[in-house]
């Protein structure tokens, strides 16, 4: 019996039996596969009757289909050895991001006590501040300017105007902007705390967090930025668990396996880990029953996460790619890509020392991780938003090397291997994904060590003008495809 034929019910309340629903607790903007596969099976682990509500990011259709499965969906533990399946239930409710009103009037509920965040580096819209200072919410976006004068537009006493004649997601379009609009929908309710929770890979995700909302909010209101200051808490966290996207397949095998027709499987790897920092004053899910663990100080366990894992995924999916692999698993099978990682983990560890985190067993899952033949994680998809990302994985490690008397060269074989890919994707007429596409452009059309240097102005403009370093990145180009 073929896969389609085996299909003999849609995944639902009414097919599959998932007894009481939680009451929804939890707010989540970035409705997508990483979601479903950390936070909400979290939420479903803890078991203790906390529900979410997701709202999407840049398209409604996992608001679509979800909702037309009364948010359940299969999760995937997709092992070297098989498949384990789980049905997930505490996705709730499912909303089309653009619904700023729905949002809101949850927001503005006492049982809401936690808003989740999966929006990407790119979405905090934060450009570098003066020298030595943090960064801080980049006014000069397109789309950030735009919501400012929006938002201002349509800020009346206390609140937001929304609905006809008001503010909506079409309007709306940034995750501080979108933020903002709940949070003062909640101050005018009756100002319960709340706590917000990054779960992005980029370093300090919860300060980063703070600054987009409360820094959009003091051009909005000064008082509301007041008000967020005293009673939102900005919880840092550091996420792991790799989830590549969906296929056709994936959906024929859930069906094939289960007998569900699930229009939204997730398929992920066994592997998860969450490490959180911060409060929350309107309480939380017992999240560690899940495994996560709650720490004070979250900094040497995010530098391990990005520095080791996200490191060794930016070099795979630069140099893999240009070594004609299309997967991390295949990318790890060349001798050559692995001994690099090796050299960059090597780099890493020097600067990772506390016993706590145990490095060399970290090194260890994940080089068994990364060989899962079954995870097809895809390079292009890692490769993209490569310019904040290596910001993240790459220049502190090489800083760290070069503050150390150290040579600093596996990790600036990062930031060569982005480059030649670069150019090898601009040569083939391949769009860039990254928010600093055009000027990753017009930094391409020079050449040479001018080049190299324009391009790591991109990433980082004060190692652009180290001479020393731009020549040691500009010896690295070139070399990976011997």
């Amino acid at each position: 019996m073929s896969a389609t034929e085996t299909a003999t019910r849609p995944l639902n309340a009414t097919t599959y039996d998932v007894g009481n629903r939680p009451k929804v607790r939890i707010v989540h903007l970035g409705l997508g596969a990483f979601h479903r596969a950390h936070q909400a099976w979290y939420t479903e682990r803890a078991g203790d009757g906390w529900g979410i509500a997701a709202f999407t990011g840049r398209s409604p259709e996992a608001a679509r289909q979800l909702a037309g499965q009364d948010g359940l969906y299969t999760l995937v533990e997709r092992a070297a050895d098989g498949d384990r399946h789980e049905v997930i239930g505490a996705e709730v409710e499912a909303h089309d991001g653009a619904d700023l009103q729905a949002l809101a009037t949850l927001m503005a509920h006492p049982d809401i006590a936690i808003v989740t965040l999966t929006v990407t580096e790119a979405g905090y819209r934060l450009a570098p501040g003066a020298a030595g200072a943090s960064p801080r919410l980049n006014t000069d976006d397109e789309l950030v300017a735009t919501d400012i004068s929006a938002l201002r537009a349509h800020y009346e006493g206390s609140n937001f105007t929304l609905g006809t004649g008001g503010l909506d997601g079409r309007i709306v379009r940034t995750s501080a902007g979108r933020l903002l609009v709940g949070l003062a929908a909640r101050r005018a309710a009756d100002g319960w705390p709340i706590a917000i929770v990054s779960c992005d890979n980029l370093p300090g995700n919860g300060a980063a967090a703070r600054t987009s909302v409360l820094d959009l909010a003091e051009l909005v209101d000064p008082l509301l930025a007041a008000w967020i200051d005293a009673n939102v808490s900005f919880v840092d966290s550091s996420i792991d668990r790799i989830t590549p996207r969906t296929t056709d397949a994936d959906r024929d095998a859930v069906r094939e396996a289960t007998g569900y027709d699930d229009v939204a499987p997730v398929v992920t790897e066994p592997f998860t880990s969450w490490v959180l920092a911060g409060d929350f004053p309107a309480g939380r899910p017992a999240w560690e029953a899940a495994g996560a663990v709650f720490v004070e100080d979250l900094e040497p366990y995010e530098r391990r996460k990005l520095w080791l894992l996200n490191g060794s995924h930016s070099l795979m999916a630069y140099a893999g790619a240009l070594r004609g692999h299309a997967t991390v698993s295949e990318a790890l099978a060349d001798e050559r890509v692995a001994g690099w990682i090796e050299e960059f983990w090597d780099a890493a560890a020097h600067h990772l020392q506390d016993p706590q985190l145990d490095i060399p067993a970290y090194r260890a899952a994940l080089r068994e991780r990364f060989a899962n033949p079954r995870i097809a994680h895809h390079l292009a998809q890692i490769g993209m938003d490569g310019s904040l990302k290596l910001a993240a994985r790459a220049v502190p490690v090489y800083r760290a090397e070069r503050d150390d008397d150290r040579d600093g060269s596996a990790a600036l074989r990062l930031l060569a291997a982005w480059m030649d890919r670069i150019d090898a994707q601009l040569t083939a007429g391949e769009e860039i994904h990254d928010p600093a596409a055009t000027a990753i452009a017009d930094a391409a059309e020079s050449t040479g060590t001018e080049q190299t240097a324009a391009l790591l102005a991109v990433v980082d403009a004060s190692l652009a003008t180290e001479q020393d370093t731009v020549s040691a990145v500009h010896a690295l180009r070139g070399t990976f495809t011997d």
